[in-house]
């Protein structure tokens, strides 16, 4: 479980602007004052989770962004998106230019805040904290910010209950915004009314992120100016005690090589590394396939679509119940690297230019990495950052070849773009099934599998249709 969900939460810290490794860093910070402020062994493992999976909700700020203004014509919907995206960001960086006063913190520069915007994980990560000037930064209405926070703590929460976590750990990553002067959200709680793990976890995250901007001593500093206003005073006093015995930064500081960092956050883990069974891993991938469909309102549903029509064509096949279930899992998490895409470029309606593909072209090695962190799905890493390789070699990231690419690979290759061309993109309509399967012989036998588009045509025929959530 711990080497699972600490992989897993390195994809979160590769979302558009965010910090990488600020999770394990932040696991191992607040596993620290966790330890010294006293708690029990359960308590220890539920806010383990809790630091490792605190942003799980962040990847869907724009799909947000989407409801909002849905229902409109898609003039209105562009220019609408456009208003709601800048009176939401007029909020963050009115908020963080009231929070971090020059003034009140010594020494700071001004403008070295960039590593502050993975708090917010910007739809619009070109888009800097504080980069405009003063006089635009308009205070639009806190229940904004208010609605934000209580999308990425709901949503982060039914997620951690979809894993199998427990109720604490998904209430401490619900109230992570809050402060402990009232001032903060989804709830405005004050004092101890933040659950204890929630106050952990934000002085260990705000550490973090300091300490990787200017150093130990400056996120010392920030936490005592904020002491009795964001964060719990005796907690703050606590990691200030570790500060001064040089316990606090052992193994945490961004400096130090991640696979370092890591092992460190492995060995923190409470409770014995429990075997997962099948089903519970089954959950997590599901899961992570929801933390990645989320950051698109046109992805919503896209990962568990794949999964689908990749399971139509295992069974079709006659393959195995083991190798369907690993191809099953293995589409699950075939797009996770796309948490480093930027929504501007998902949701760009017109051609994307080189430069635009080329990051887009990243994500699938970026998927083989996360999951080759895991030592029991290292196979799988190799076929789900393979979806987008073509049998002439012409696909990416690598262009591998025929010869190369395993059966497993080319059942997520084929559904990957069923799944893709049935659903509505913002450049346009989802596609028939007669579009999509048209389009798709287009492919045969070059760079696609002929076999595996038949087993999928033959599934379809079967009235297995009505089963994929896709179109």
């Amino acid at each position: 479980m711990p080497e699972l969900i600490s992989a897993l939460s390195f994809a979160l810290d590769m979302t558009e602007g965010a910090m990488p490794g600020h999770a394990l860093r932040s696991c191992i910070l607040g596993m620290r004052i966790g330890a010294q402020v006293g708690l029990s062994q359960i308590q220890l493992s539920d806010l383990y989770y809790a630091l490792l999976l605190k942003d799980i909700g962040c990847s869907s700020n724009a799909a947000h962004m989407h409801q909002i203004v849905r229902g409109e014509d898609e003039a209105a919907q562009a220019e609408s998106r456009a208003v709601v995206e800048a009176e939401v960001w007029a909020d963050i960086r009115a908020e963080f230019k009231a929070s971090i006063d020059p003034g009140n913190l010594p020494k700071r520069q001004a403008g070295k805040l960039s590593t502050l915007s993975f708090l917010w994980k910007p739809a619009r990560p070109q888009e800097k904290l504080l980069e405009q000037p003063v006089s635009r930064i308009s205070a639009a209405p806190r229940a904004r910010q208010r609605n934000v926070a209580m999308l990425h703590g709901d949503r982060g929460a039914s997620i951690i209950a979809k894993i199998g976590l427990g109720s604490a750990t998904a209430e401490a990553v619900k109230a992570l915004d809050e402060h402990w002067d009232g001032s903060g959200y989804p709830g405005r709680l004050r004092g101890e009314q933040i659950p204890l793990l929630a106050r952990i976890a934000a002085v260990a995250q705000h550490l973090d992120v300091f300490a990787s901007d200017q150093g130990p001593e400056h996120a010392i500093t920030v936490m005592r100016v904020r002491s009795s206003k964001w964060f719990d005073p005796e907690i703050v006093r606590i990691a200030a005690s570790l500060h001064r015995t040089r316990l606090l930064w052992k193994d945490g500081l961004s400096v130090l090589p991640e696979k370092d960092i890591r092992g460190a956050v492995l060995d923190l883990e409470p409770r014995e590394n429990r075997h997962l069974g099948p089903e519970r891993v089954d959950r997590v991938c599901e899961a992570f396939s929801d933390v990645t469909d989320a950051k698109s309102p046109f992805t919503v549903d896209h990962s568990m679509g794949v999964a689908d029509a990749a399971l139509l064509i295992s069974e079709t096949m006659g393959l195995s119940a083991e190798r369907t279930v690993f191809i099953r899992r293995a589409a699950l998490l075939h797009d996770l690297g796309k948490l480093r895409v930027p929504n501007s470029i998902l949701h760009k309606q017109g051609k994307l230019t080189l430069a635009e593909f080329v990051i887009v072209k990243e994500h699938p090695a970026l998927t083989r990495k996360i999951l080759g962190r895991i030592p029991a799905f290292r196979e799988m890493a190799k076929v789900a950052g393979a979806h987008h390789e073509k049998l002439d070699g012409t696909g990416y990231p690598d262009q591998i070849g025929a010869n190369e690419l395993s059966l497993e690979a080319r059942i997520v290759a084929v559904a990957d773009v069923y799944a893709a061309l049935s659903e509505k993109r913002p450049y346009r309509e989802s596609l028939d099934l007669t579009q999509v399967t048209s389009i798709m012989e287009k492919e045969m036998p070059h760079k696609l599998d002929p076999q595996v588009f038949e087993a999928l045509l033959s599934g379809l025929g079967r009235g297995s249709a009505a089963k994929l959530r896709v179109g």
